[in-house]
């Protein structure tokens, strides 16, 4: 029976990506029937809505989806859509693995990286909370609850445990913001607690960046309030090759979308020069989630074959295949895995 998962292609270099991360998912033999629904800039065009109703009703039925990447204005406009998404779904783990592909070359190539990063997806800054008290002075309010900082800790040592990993990080600026940040803390403690074989540190976070930076190999999973895990999650894949590789799932309690997270790179769109890399690596986190994983351990290393190769690489990582000479190279290392 087909697996049915809703697939929003996105704006931009969206659609060429997710129809090569279509095609590498179906060479892994694995049977599924994709709903398409479009949400951004083209929605926004053609429907009259950025995140048309059709999108949340294919997710009601499918509980899964796989996303391009949208646009979304900076100063002004429309609120992100992969926000509203995130909060109207629950999607409150924002869960990003970072490793080292083999053979691309970074400044850090021969390191073992390998981290796992959970931030917190629905508060914090990102609530949207914003006034202006009088002319020329803006507030915005950053809310932390017990609530959404206890899920988050408890996905995390969830992972670290199932993972058997060693260390967890939490990350935090509760020197400054002794309430929020310190809550957030108080949380991951108590959970912590919970899990005695895996041990738990702490990390101020300016002091983090500065560590990732200079000694990456020191860590292992990190849990973050939101807005530090979006910028750290960012750090994070600067070292192993940029946003064109990091794969990102969104999950909650009852749904999951699994997208890239890069932008949308509009000056390449149509042109076949878009690397997609980071949206196959996350179709690989959406077959394991859905217990596909036989398929998701095919794409991945047919993915890693395709790296090491590296006859078939994309501008962006060095190489100068186009989108289609890259996806064929991993449907062939797929089919023979």
């Amino acid at each position: 029976m087909a697996q049915l998962i809703t697939l929003i292609p996105g704006d931009g270099i969206g659609p060429e990506v997710a129809e090569a991360t279509v095609r590498a998912v179906e060479a892994t033999g694995v049977v599924i029937e994709w709903e398409r629904v479009e949400a951004g800039a083209r929605a926004l065009a053609e429907q009259g809505q950025l995140i048309p109703d059709d999108v949340f009703a294919s997710l009601e039925v499918t509980k899964v989806g796989l996303k391009g990447p949208t646009a979304t204005p900076i100063g002004g406009g429309h609120q992100s859509i992969n926000v509203a998404l995130r909060k109207k779904l629950g999607l409150y783990t924002n869960f990003r693995p970072v490793r080292m592909l083999p053979g691309l070359k970074t400044r850090f190539h021969d390191l073992p990286l390998d981290l796992a990063i959970f931030r917190e997806n629905t508060e914090d800054l990102y609530s949207g909370l914003e006034h202006e008290v009088i002319p020329g002075v803006v507030e915005s309010l950053k809310i932390i609850t017990q609530h959404a900082s206890m899920k988050i800790a408890r996905a995390a040592f969830e992972y670290a445990r199932r993972d058997q990993r060693r260390k967890v990080t939490a990350i935090h600026k509760a020197n400054i913001m002794k309430m929020s940040d310190g809550l957030f803390l108080k949380c991951c403690r108590e959970v912590a607690s919970h899990y005695p074989e895996v041990r738990y540190t702490e990390l101020i976070v300016d002091n983090a960046c500065m560590q990732l930076v200079m000694r990456p190999e020191t860590f292992d999973l990190l849990v973050l309030p939101n807005l530090y895990g979006d910028i750290i999650s960012d750090l994070a894949a600067g070292l192993v090759g940029g946003l064109g590789i990091v794969p990102g799932a969104n999950i909650g309690d009852h749904h999951a979308i699994f997208e890239a997270v890069h932008g949308t790179a509009p000056d390449i769109a149509g042109k076949s020069l878009a690397n997609p890399t980071a949206l196959m690596q996350s179709a690989v986190l959406m077959l394991a989630h859905i217990g596909e994983r036989e398929a998701a351990a095919r794409l991945q290393n047919a993915i890693y074959r395709t790296y090491a190769e590296r006859d078939h690489l994309t501008g962006d990582v060095g190489g100068s295949s186009s989108t289609n000479e890259f996806t064929d190279a991993v449907i062939r290392h797929t089919l023979i895995s």
